[in-house]
């Protein structure tokens, strides 16, 4: 769903007459959170509202003089999926969470975990990795307060990723001229089957799915699940396309410089630790998604393992294709493609096909 002018115009009117970013003279500071997908089954979504929230409100009040609550907006009630960026940019939120996914200009590299299909399938590891990454290619974290006036709080993801669709499917073959949705950077994923790829959103997905604007959807179990797209399409197939830590909590870098020195650094230290939390809470809501699938009556295979095979040597030169575009976009899109795939390594997992960048 990407929120409609209209009511992103009226959620920040409302939201500027009653919330304020703090000053530093504030002993009570109200700032302004929100993310396009809803609290509970986005993960990310669930981690910022449950976890970094009350957080920070713990620490503020013990820690210093001031207070501070926050005015949540979570399901696009202040901007949609593909807006929060922006809205964070000028200041309509405080601070947002968002998939680069939905900014596949702007944030194009930051999605270089998805032009490496076939990674880790735990989301602890390939938080690690990317985490390695971001540590190691600084450009990733500065382009954030350079070029869009927010800091980079902390990470987070998505788990590991497997195809659902309306109607069984028994080859790869079988999935030739089907339409099927995902968030952008994962649809040159279906090229191999030959499906049809169709950008959308998780708001969207069910009632998509339902109506046949397309037959199946490229979606992690604890999403699935919540979003109860089992209904429309029961079939759901265990692919492994891998985790994916694509998304990012950010703060409007004016709003953090009004902070006291002592509650910006609770706000970082806090973020920091959403982050670092969230490879096991990934992990924890996959498996959940996976045993709330068996119990509502989805239909779950496994892809053989020639078929996977085949899929992932299909892909093998989509990563230095990435990176290449990436690099004419004046980005550093060789150096981080090249980064991710030893970091990679550097947490335990071996990748099924050899990526090259040269």
């Amino acid at each position: 769903m990407i929120g409609s002018p209209s009511r992103y115009g009226v959620a920040a009117a409302l939201l500027t007459s009653v919330a304020f970013a703090g000053t530093a003279s504030a002993d009570n500071i109200t700032l302004r959170i929100g993310s396009g997908h809803p609290n509970g089954p986005a993960v990310y979504v669930a981690d910022m509202a449950n976890y970094f929230v009350p957080k920070v409100k713990e620490r503020v009040a013990a820690e210093t003089d001031h207070t501070i609550e926050f005015v949540e907006g979570y399901g696009g009630a202040i901007a949609g999926v593909a807006e929060t960026l922006e809205a964070v940019q000028n200041g309509i939120l405080d601070i947002g969470a968002y998939c680069f996914c939905f900014e596949p200009a702007k944030l194009f590299l930051h999605n270089f975990p998805y032009y490496a299909p076939f990674g880790p399938q735990d989301s602890d590891q390939q938080m690690k990795a990317v985490r390695a990454v971001y540590d190691e290619v600084a450009w990733l974290t500065e382009v954030f307060e350079n070029d869009y006036g927010q800091k980079l709080l902390g990470l987070h993801g998505w788990d590991n990723y497997h195809l659902g669709t309306t109607d069984p499917w028994d080859t790869v073959e079988d999935l030739q001229g089907v339409k099927v949705g995902g968030a952008g950077p994962n649809l040159p994923w279906l090229e191999f089957a030959g499906a049809i790829p169709v950008q959308s959103t998780l708001p969207d997905g069910y009632l998509s799915l339902q109506t046949g604007v397309y037959n199946g959807w490229l979606m992690f179990p604890s999403a699935y699940l919540g979003f109860k797209f089992y209904e429309p399409a029961p079939h759901y197939t265990l692919i492994g396309f891998g985790a994916m830590a694509v998304n990012g909590l950010t703060m409007n870098s004016r709003s953090f410089d009004r902070l006291p020195p002592d509650v910006q650094t609770i706000i970082m230290e806090v973020g920091r630790g959403y982050e670092d939390q969230a490879g096991a809470t990934l992990n924890a809501r996959q498996e959940a998604g996976l045993s709330g699938l068996k119990d509502v009556g989805a239909e779950i295979k496994t892809l053989g393992d020639d078929a996977r095979a085949g899929w992932a040597e299909s892909l093998t030169s989509f990563p230095a294709q990435q990176a290449t575009d990436a690099d004419g976009r004046g980005m550093p899109g060789t150096e981080v493609m090249n980064a991710y795939l030893k970091a990679v390594e550097g947490v335990g997992y071996s990748w099924p096909v050899q990526y090259e960048i040269k």
